[in-house]
């Protein structure tokens, strides 16, 4: 039998009014207490452990790196001027392609043979980070299962904190303290082929492209300057039914790079085929490598290149200085913000708006 409105029951209150008439609790666990702020390291001692091989030292380290507070840039600003001191014979080597291509399963199945030979593997990874909330997944460590818990490597996920290229603000940075590390191998993977990719070249000292086979057009969206500045390019997935695609695709690249300009170096582009399940194709990609970087140190490539990059290295922090400098500037904030409203209600061009910005 329903309820009526003379029934015993109605005059129990409803759910609405059980939630008006709660007062919220002062907190969620009135027991819970935020710890207290964990002190700020002294840079020698963090630096000696980074040194001492201990990765959770190293992991504060490149946090210390990627914040923007200004206590830990000065924290960070320390560390690099210790790390610069005693420069490291490590190499460098960016893996970018398209996303989908496996980079990251390869990144582990290479790494994981190069701790096997004895090297010391670190590997920073970069995602992308969302243009709506500023997040990243940095699902790259779960990825690399196998590497990332094997005692010869360290592997860390970055924020692109909107950086373009592919990289973060601040991996420069994080390769010199993998190196005081000890670490002698570093692979800087990027979020994925684009229009200013390329700007992980100015971190390395060799860049490797990976390709699909049977995807389509197999150079559709690789970028001229992609091809020009590969110094390795391997075609992935090469293994079962795809062995073929990827070889086809292999001679497709071969053709296309005959269209791009020679290096004054004389180095020609090495293209094979690996397969990251089977392994097979990974002792001749990294004999690739090594053939490079011969080739590198032999026509004195390798050290132009390095100091080329920290000529690089220098623009971009004086860029970043100057337009951190400009945009604390007292009142700058406000007056962007109105130039902002009047360029979106169409009173003012955005060409005007930038030069009374500048100006102001």
């Amino acid at each position: 039998m329903g309820l009526t409105a003379t029934s015993p029951e109605s005059d129990f209150p409803t759910a609405l009014q059980v939630k008006a008439a709660t007062t919220p609790p002062p907190s969620i666990n009135p027991y819970l207490r935020r710890p207290a702020p964990r002190p700020l390291p002294d840079p020698e001692v963090l630096f000696a452990q980074i040194q001492a091989g201990d990765t959770a030292a190293l992991s504060r380290g490149i946090t210390l790196i990627e914040s923007a507070l200004p206590a830990h840039r000065r924290l960070a600003a320390d560390l690099l001027s210790l790390a610069l001191q005693n420069p490291s014979k490590a190499i460098r080597i960016g893996i970018t392609g398209v996303p989908g291509v496996g980079k990251s399963t390869l990144i582990e199945a290479l790494g994981l043979w190069l701790a096997d030979q004895g090297h010391r593997i670190a590997v920073l990874a970069v995602d992308p980070s969302s243009s709506v909330t500023g997040g990243s997944i940095l699902g790259d460590k779960s990825r690399m299962a196998k590497l990332a818990n094997h005692d010869s490597a360290f592997v860390r996920p970055s924020p692109t904190g909107g950086a373009l290229g592919g990289v973060a603000h601040q991996t420069r940075e994080s390769i010199s303290l993998c190196e005081a590390a000890g670490f002698d191998v570093v692979l800087v993977e990027t979020v994925g082929v684009g229009q200013s990719e390329t700007a992980v070249y100015n971190l390395v000292d060799c860049f490797l492209l990976l390709m699909l086979g049977g995807a389509g057009d197999e150079l559709q969206g690789i970028k001229r300057g992609i091809m020009e500045s590969a110094d390795v390019i391997a075609v992935t997935k090469s293994d079962g039914d795809n062995r073929v695609r990827a070889e086809i695709a292999a001679g497709q690249v071969r053709a296309a790079l005959h269209f791009v300009a020679p290096r004054a170096s004389g180095w020609t582009t090495d293209v094979l085929c690996c397969s990251s399940q089977t392994h097979e194709g990974i002792l001749e990609l990294w004999t690739a490598v090594s053939r490079y970087f011969d080739h590198a140190h032999g026509q004195g490539l390798f050290d132009q290149r390095r100091r080329e990059q920290a000529v690089r290295w220098l623009r971009d922090l004086v860029e970043e200085s100057v337009l951190q400098t400009w945009r604390s500037k007292p009142g700058r904030a406000e007056l962007q913000a109105e130039l902002e409203r009047k360029v979106r209600a169409g009173i003012l061009t955005p060409r005007s708006a930038a030069e009374r910005l500048i100006s102001g």
